[in-house]
C-alpha cells in the first residue's frame, strides 16, 4: 500500500526502527544459532509456559518469521511512520508504538488463555500444565519423542493413548501443543496502531492499496480490521495472530482519544 508520503529524511525513531528490524532479521538468515536463540528468548511465547520471558512482551515485535512477513510491515512502516512521528513527537511517537505492540502481545496471549481455558475444561489443569512444560521440554531440546516414563505419565492425565502401531496424543491435544509452543513475532502489532493513529488523524487521506487501488485510508484500515476480526474468530489463518493486530489497533484508538481530550491535538489541523 503506498501511505501518507515521505520526506526524503526519514526522522530518527522510524529510521532506527527500520534499521534494527532488519539487521535482527539479516543476522538470523546468515546465523542459524542467532535464529535458534532469538526464536527462544526474543519470540514471545505462551505466559504459563516455561520459554516465557517477560522481556519478550517487547524483543518480539522485533523478531520475524519471515522476509514476506518484514517486509509488509517494514513498507507500512516506512510510509506511515514517519508522519505519525512528527504529529506525536520522538518520544512520544516510540512510546506509542512499543505499547501498542506490547498491547498486542497482551491481547494475543489473552485470546491464547481463553483457548487453554477450554483445555482445562476438557482435561483438567494438571494435564494442560503437563502437556505444556514437556512439549516445551521437546520444543527447546529438540526432540520428538517421549521416554517411558513420560508416556506413563501422559497415559495417567489422559492425554497420550497407546497401540499396537505406538503412542499418539488425543484429539485437540496437538492444538494445544501448537498453542504453548508457537511463538508469537513481529511488529505488526505495532503497525497496526500505527494504521490506527494514522486513520484517525488523517481519516481522509487517499492511499493506494497494492499500489495501484485509491481509497480513503479510514476505509482501508476498517476494511483491514474487520478482515482480522473475521480471520481470526474463524480460525482461517491459523499461523498470523489476527487478535495480535487487532490488539495493538485497539490500543492505538485508546492513547489517540485520551491525548485528544487532554489537549494534546487541539492546535493540529487535522482534527
Amino acid at each position: 500500500m503506498l501511505g501518507l508520503g515521505t520526506s526524503r529524511q526519514l526522522p530518527s525513531v522510524t529510521k532506527n526502527l527500520l534499521v534494527i528490524n532488519v539487521l535482527i532479521f539479516v543476522v538470523m538468515m546468515l546465523s542459524p544459532l542467532m535464529d535458534q536463540k532469538l526464536t527462544t528468548y526474543a519470540a514471545l511465547h505462551y505466559f504459563t509456559s516455561p520459554g516465557f520471558k517477560s522481556w519478550q512482551l517487547v524483543t518480539y515485535m522485533f523478531v520475524h518469521g519471515g522476509f514476506g512477513h518484514l517486509l509488509c510491515n517494514m513498507v507500512a512502516l516506512y510510509f506511515f511512520g514517519p508522519v505519525i512521528e512528527r504529529v506525536l513527537g520522538r518520544e512520544r511517537f516510540l512510546f506509542f508504538y512499543l505499547i501498542c505492540g506490547v498491547g498486542a502481545a497482551l491481547v494475543q496471549e489473552g485470546v491464547f488463555a481463553w483457548l487453554v481455558n477450554g483445555y482445562d475444561v476438557k482435561y483438567g489443569s494438571a494435564a494442560v500444565a503437563w502437556v505444556i512444560d514437556h512439549s516445551w521440554s521437546m520444543f527447546s531440546n529438540g526432540s520428538t519423542s517421549l521416554s517411558p516414563d513420560e508416556l506413563m505419565e501422559g497415559v495417567k492425565y489422559g492425554v497420550i493413548s497407546i497401540g499396537s502401531g505406538g503412542y499418539s496424543y488425543v484429539p485437540g491435544v496437538m492444538e494445544l501443543i501448537g498453542i504453548a509452543n508457537t511463538p508469537t513475532v513481529g511488529a505488526s502489532g505495532a503497525i497496526f496502531g500505527i494504521l490506527g493513529a494514522s486513520a484517525m488523524l488523517f481519516p481522509n487521506a487517499r492511499v493506494y492499496l497494492y499500489f495501484a487501488i485509491p481509497m480513503k485510508l479510514k476505509w482501508l484500515v476498517i476494511g483491514y480490521a474487520v478482515l482480522e476480526l473475521i480471520q481470526g474468530v474463524g480460525g482461517y489463518a491459523t499461523t498470523v495472530a489476527h487478535f495480535a493486530h487487532l490488539g495493538g489497533l485497539l490500543v492505538a484508538v485508546l492513547l489517540v482519544i485520551y491525548w485528544k481530550k487532554k489537549g494534546f491535538f487541539n492546535d493540529k489541523w487535522f482534527f
